[in-house]
């Protein structure tokens, strides 16, 4: 029997095989289907702000950021760190690079222009090694903002702010002694939890860099360090552990309960949840801890956003599940009960780690921005192999009813790239939302860069990398 089709079919498949096209190609190079509120298509431009090929510091590792106004000039600027290492573990050096311990922490001064940095090292070697995150706050009370770094290998490190020649002098510092060969710190916030006026550190304490089954069998510490006086005397910082955890690596201070104090949220690894401690008492830091109990996929909070998706008046909380999905868990009216779970999406192979959220396509919603850990030897594109774990930049579209499907933008993926951490500015006063964010596992290509939302009136790929080399576009995992 002879079939006839119509024009209809053809165009259906001429759509799948330009689709199929599209699948094939390096995702920065395939067109951005991404669209605005307005009609208009989204893709990314990559703005370079901080890294070896500008300055000629030899920074590698970049993880941790945060942005302020440092220097009173009415311009934020950023401070990051970098554990300047070529494997994960410190302790192991390859051919060419220093003996170990390395790290820095920087600063990038802004202007009104957002490609126009001013870059300064605040601190670097021993006292930074294996820097892995950051926080900012006035420590002294001198009206000027300070920094605080979580140092992987060991300690936490005050650098205090000279003022408004912070650009220019030498930054008073000290390494808090409670904290001294400790353990591991890979998270830091600088929030005044007692109201006194005065930021305390809150900060997890991992055990190890790399963690083994023995760091795994037993508990270490989630502490708040307060200080009493001048913060660059040792004997005045003291410790309140908040509890003890299998391999905690995140303590985020936050309100989540929206009484006016801060609560503080925990994530364990090894234990695989996430505790909510409530603030009882600010002024003597009291707390109550409550379990989070998920139903659904367990979550380790490593990152953890807050957003009322649910549109019930409550916070809920945005973090991965397992290795490579995100989910979303919605608030309980009552303490105790389940956070039930909802998917937002998956990086098939690709290990989920910084994660940020904002309005991204301008409708009114909140969005989400990812990215992911490339596996692999961080200083060489030996593989080409598409099915291993990358280095991926992607967003995911709120569908309006968070509980329904998210959609998720590809913007890019590389053989080498790890993203820790992005916040979302407007940094080119466009009116729409970009990113701020670090790279790591890429050497030579790590630091600090920003991500510029592009909107045109036609298709364009969906990324413009700001180097003509660099560790080579990859398409989706089969």
């Amino acid at each position: 029997m002879q079939r006839i089709f119509g024009i209809g079919f053809f165009v259906v498949l001429v759509s799948q095989g330009l689709a199929q096209a599209q699948a094939q190609l390096p995702v920065g190079d395939a067109l951005s289907r991404a669209q605005t509120i307005d009609g208009h298509y989204i893709s990314w431009k990559e703005h370079l702000i901080d890294g070896l090929e500008l300055t000629g510091v030899d920074i590698s590792g970049s993880d941790g950021l945060a942005m302020a106004d440092l220097d009173k000039d009415g311009f934020e600027d950023i401070v990051s760190v970098h554990e300047s290492d070529n494997t994960y573990d410190s302790s192991q050096v390859l051919p060419g690079f220093q003996p170990p311990p390395r790290g820095h922490v920087r600063v990038a001064f802004g202007s009104a222009d957002p490609d126009n940095w001013v870059n300064i090292t605040l601190a670097e070697g021993a006292e930074a090694s294996a820097a892995e995150d950051v926080a900012i706050g006035d420590v002294n009370g001198d009206g000027y903002l300070d920094v605080m770094a979580a140092v992987e290998i060991s300690h936490l490190l005050y650098l205090q702010n000279p003022g408004a020649n912070a650009r220019n002098e030498t930054w008073d510092r000290l390494i808090i002694p409670i904290t001294q060969n400790r353990g591991s710190f890979i998270r830091v916030y600088l929030e005044d939890i007692d109201g006194d006026g005065t930021p305390e550190a809150v900060t997890p304490n991992k055990g190890a860099q790399r963690p083994g089954p023995d760091d795994y069998a037993r508990s270490t510490p989630v502490s708040i360090f307060k200080v009493s006086g001048d913060p660059l005397v040792g004997s005045n910082w003291e410790e309140q552990i908040l509890g003890r955890y299998s391999v905690p690596r995140n303590s985020e201070p936050f309100d989540l309960d929206q009484d006016g104090d801060l609560d503080i949220l925990v994530g364990s690894t090894g234990e695989r949840r996430i505790i909510f401690f409530e603030n009882v008492d600010a002024a003597n830091m009291e707390f109550v801890e409550h379990a989070v109990g998920i139903n659904g996929p367990a979550m380790q909070g490593f990152r953890i956003r807050y957003s009322d998706l649910s549109g019930d008046g409550r916070l809920d909380m945005i973090s991965q599940t397992g290795r490579t999905n995100l989910a979303w868990i919605e608030q309980p009216a009552r303490k105790g009960d389940a956070w039930n779970s909802y998917p937002i999406g998956t990086f098939n192979t690709d290990t989920m780690t910084g994660i940020e959220i904002a309005d991204i396509d301008g409708d009114g919603d909140i969005d989400l921005m990812a990215g992911s850990y490339s596996a692999g030897d961080r200083m060489d594109d030996e593989s080409n192999d598409s099915n291993r774990p990358l280095g991926r930049l992607a967003w995911f579209e709120n569908p309006g009813d968070a509980k329904s499907a998210w959609a998720r933008h590809d913007i890019s993926r590389r053989i080498r790239a790890m993203y820790d951490k992005f916040i979302a500015r407007d940094m080119d006063g466009d009116g729409d939302i970009d990113f701020v964010t670090t790279r790591g596992n890429s050497y030579p290509y790590d630091g600090v860069m920003w991500l510029e939302q592009v909107r045109t009136e036609s298709p364009v790929a969906a990324f413009a990398r700001a180097r003509d080399e660099d560790s080579p576009e990859m398409p989706l995992p089969d």
